[in-house]
């Protein structure tokens, strides 16, 4: 369809040759407006008016051509076109309408602009993905909720989170791998509660388990030692329940029953308690 409509026909309407205005709009539907910069144009443009006064593309008649009469550039929100069929009109990101060659004199038909309609569904979900991925990265499934939250089509979300990964902004691998290694290294959690985390995100269980491989034993181990070392100098009492108290705590973070033992052995040995009593999986 994108081939169709570069080769679009066009009516020239030479009554229609002056640049309009009118309150919150600017009609670039000649080629003199191009000649401006947007900023000049956007000067003369009042906030918040909308394009779609029609009833939507719903409100379109079927089975004959439309012809674009004008083409209008809003203020408010930035990017977004007025496309004008006499009576009828919608509105369309500026990708949208460069992509299906939205000039005036150009003609569609009903169904035509539905799918075009669609496409600019696409690229506004595409939009508020991207504002979304502004504040931190985040997982294919994260931003599939957060679109749904937002009020777009589940194939809309489909279609933006294909091409998020095409572009590399998304990426569950390289966000499980960065997500293990900084929760073990920097949060002092275990494996087990990455593991639960990263199942939240919706990411896949071979993706969290290669995730999980990239963070060695040691690792989790000399983390699992720097927080369980404060907890334990901070606890009273006798050392079976500096262990129970100290072992239930690394437990809570995530770590493994084999790791916790093989901490509270160490901590043992480095206050002088020559027999510490294996760890068990206690109520705290």
């Amino acid at each position: 369809m994108e081939q169709r409509y570069g080769g679009r026909r066009n009516k020239q309407a030479g009554s229609q040759g002056k640049q309009e205005q009118s309150g919150g709009i600017v009609d670039i539907s000649e080629e003199g407006f191009w000649e401006m910069t947007r900023g000049n144009a956007s000067e003369d443009l009042s906030a918040g008016q909308s394009g779609d006064e029609s009833g939507g593309i719903g409100a379109f008649p079927e089975g004959i051509e439309l012809t674009i009469t004008s083409v209008l550039l809003l203020k408010r929100p930035k990017f977004r076109y007025v496309i004008s069929f006499g009576p009828y009109s919608l509105e369309v990101h500026e990708d949208v309408m460069i992509k299906y060659r939205m000039i005036k004199g150009a003609i569609f038909t009903k169904s035509e602009l539905e799918e075009i309609v669609l496409a600019d569904e696409r690229q506004q979900a595409y939009a508020d993905a991207l504002h979304y991925l502004g504040r931190k990265p985040r997982t294919a499934f994260e931003i599939t909720m957060r679109l749904g939250e937002k009020g777009w089509s589940e194939e809309a979300a489909a279609d933006v989170v294909l091409r998020l990964t095409a572009e590399g902004l998304v990426d569950d691998a390289a966000y499980a791998q960065e997500w293990a290694g900084q929760r073990v290294r920097g949060r002092g959690k275990g494996k087990l509660w990455v593991r639960h985390e990263l199942r939240q995100k919706g990411v896949s269980k071979p993706l969290i388990e290669e995730a999980l491989q990239t963070v060695s034993e040691d690792d989790e181990f000399e983390s699992a030692m720097e927080f369980a070392s404060k907890k334990w100098r901070s606890t009273s009492g006798e050392p079976a329940d500096r262990k129970r108290k100290t072992g239930a705590f690394l437990m809570r973070r995530g770590f493994s029953g084999s790791l916790v033992s093989r901490v509270i052995r160490e901590l043992g040995k480095e206050d002088g308690i020559s027999e510490v009593e294996e760890w068990e999986n206690e109520s705290p």
